[in-house]
């Protein structure tokens, strides 16, 4: 195979198991939450909101009590609030004003970039008057223009941003939109980040059947897709960085050309053709269905859609001149047993060129597909017995290191259960992937991870299209530390007023694939935290009085921190305390 693929393809959704699993909710992290119904006398609170950029008071913000109460008010001119009979005790407090957001989680998945954690307020009398601010958001907009002249109306858009995912910068979709009548689109509402936009290809409408004589070649125009601000593929796409409140403008020229049609056939191993359905979105199939993607020369996702017809049994797809590879992957269901139904799953792949006509009568051999396996090890220094099932105990995690251009690739992969110390990576996980491991069993903790002699706790796991598996070993160990730490004692109790609310990171300073997820802290949830299952080294502890998405894993975004954080070295079956430095304190 000539080429090394990047992260490719949807097919991960074909496997019901991450059907499932990317139909859930992600979970933010915990909020400070009220410990009990409010049940004291009643009182008034005052306080005001402001922009969190200009410090001005923002009029007609809502100030919402939440609860069977729904006390609310809005701000006035000058930015205060005042809540009449709201209940002595811990109260939640949510603040919103469009074109604002509030404080948002520490994380950045797309569904929880606009919402954040609520306030946890203990409202007592004579308490001193709270201060809230919220955060402009920012927007992209512009206008796309048709080489023809023509109004640009109904061009796909899709947005890209640059997020964190375990400690690393990865590009996620952060929405779709189409233009207007007069070619213009807006994408509002927007954190502040980085970002990239691309267009969706679009052709020109269907000719009418009676104007094509019988055998007569149709040649059919569209507009290629294209990355902002007139690149074919994301590498040379145009970082937009859009600073809080901040408005961009991306303009793009789309240039009408020809598209040719391709035609070809998935072949299964009986060497029949495949004659099942089209595999569609969401949908867990009841018969064989097959996902088919359109990548460039270099193996690289392209945006372009393709189609099953069932009844010529052929994959069609229309795209401009260039060379490309059509990826195919199908759910292969075989009834063996009268009791039970089992799935097998089957790919292939074809290359060709458009050179100014159609491409006719592929052919794509579908093969059986094998998963990466991750072989599992524990190293026992205490003399106990080795946990069963080791495989039960480690969830690992695929995430792609490259931009996703279909929202189906915007979802982490998590190997599954092959058999006793034995986890799978489906062969759906293809192209630059980092890997990242949680320990459930916390007497346990990771030791090495590596495929072929590569640490995967330093470079990606790069899976090429039609490369061998390399063999993949994650060895644990039970010689594992612990670290408490703890609130300074100032800060331990929750007084009147709005809770002090803390982001914590533990950032191990040697190479590892163990994911510490940033942890909040606040003294309604109690002044101290253990963490437990901790490879023993050196540690920094970096403490913040807001949510914050950090790239902990970028040497350069630690140095550029407003302070070097505490540092703390863990020793192996020992337990290490630290009272946090808080910023301010």
């Amino acid at each position: 195979m000539k080429f090394a693929s990047r992260r490719l393809f949807l097919c991960a959704a074909l496997l019901l198991a991450v059907v499932l699993v990317n139909a859930q909710e992600p979970t933010p992290p915990s909020q400070p939450a009220a410990t009990s119904a409010p049940t004291g006398a009643l009182t008034t609170i005052h306080g005001v909101v402001r922009n969190a950029v200009t410090g001005e008071p923002l009029p007609r913000a809502l100030v919402r009590i939440e609860g069977e109460s729904g006390v609310s008010a809005l701000t006035d001119g000058e930015g205060r609030f005042e809540l009449d009979g709201v209940a002595t005790g811990p109260q939640i407090i949510r603040v919103r004003k469009p074109g604002f957001s509030d404080r948002p989680y520490a994380t950045e998945d797309v569904g929880y970039q606009n919402g954040g954690p609520a306030h946890s307020v203990l409202v007592a009398e004579g308490m001193p008057e709270l201060n809230f601010v919220l955060t402009p958001t920012s927007a992209i907009h512009g206008h796309i223009e048709l080489s023809t002249g023509d109004p640009a109306e109904g061009i796909g858009i899709t947005l890209l941003k640059q997020v964190v995912r375990n400690g690393r910068a990865v590009w996620a979709q952060n929405g779709e939109t189409k233009t207007n009548g007069s070619g213009a689109y807006r994408f509002a509402g927007l954190p502040a980040g980085v970002y990239a936009l691309f267009t969706q290809p679009a052709l020109e409408s269907e000719p009418a059947a009676a104007t094509v004589e019988a055998g007569a070649k149709v040649v059919r125009n569209g507009y290629a897709s294209v990355f902002y601000p007139e690149a074919r593929e994301f590498s040379g796409a145009a970082r937009i960085r859009l600073a809080a409140g901040e408005q961009a403008e991306a303009n793009l020229l789309l240039t009408l050309e020809p598209f040719y049609t391709v035609t070809a056939k998935a072949i299964l191993p009986n060497g029949k053709p495949f004659e099942g359905v089209e595999y569609e979105r969401g949908i867990i199939p009841s018969e064989p269905a097959l996902a088919v993607e359109v990548l460039d020369e270099s193996g690289h996702q392209l945006a372009y859609s393709t189609k099953f017809d069932a009844q010529s049994h052929t994959i069609q797809a229309d795209l401009p001149n260039g060379s490309y590879t059509l990826l195919a992957v199908s759910r292969f269901i075989s009834v063996q047993l009268a009791s039970s139904r089992q799935s097998e799953f089957l790919w292939g792949n074809v290359e060709f060129s458009i050179d100014g006509h159609d491409v006719t009568n592929l052919r794509t051999p579908l093969s059986t597909m094998s998963g990466w396996s991750i072989h599992l090890r524990a190293v026992r220094t205490s003399g106990s017995s080795a946990s069963p099932e080791l495989q039960k105990q480690v969830t690992v995690t695929a995430t792609h290191a490259e931009a996703p251009l279909s929202e189906n690739f915007d979802a982490d992969i998590f190997a599954g259960d092959a058999g006793s110390d034995l986890l799978e990576l489906s062969r759906f996980t293809l192209g630059s992937q980092w890997l990242s491991t949680e320990v459930n069993d916390r007497s346990l903790c990771v030791e090495s991870f590596s495929a072929g002699g590569i640490n995967l706790a330093r470079e990606p796991l790069n899976v090429a299209l039609g490369a061998s598996p390399p063999p993949m070993e994650l060895t644990l160990t039970d010689n594992c530390a612990k670290l408490e730490l703890a609130l300074p004692p100032i800060l331990a109790a929750f007084l009147p007023g709005d809770e002090p609310f803390y982001t914590v990171y533990v950032v191990p300073d040697f190479d590892t694939t163990i994911d510490i997820p940033p942890m909040n802290m606040h003294p309604s949830s109690g002044a101290t935290l253990t963490v437990d299952g901790l490879t023993p080294g050196s540690y920094h502890i970096y403490v913040f009085d807001h949510s914050l998405r950090l790239e902990y894993r970028n040497p350069a975004v630690l140095a550029a921190l407003p302070t070097p954080g505490q540092q703390v070295t863990l020793t192996a079956g020992s337990t290490s305390g630290l009272v946090l430095e808080v910023p301010g304190r």
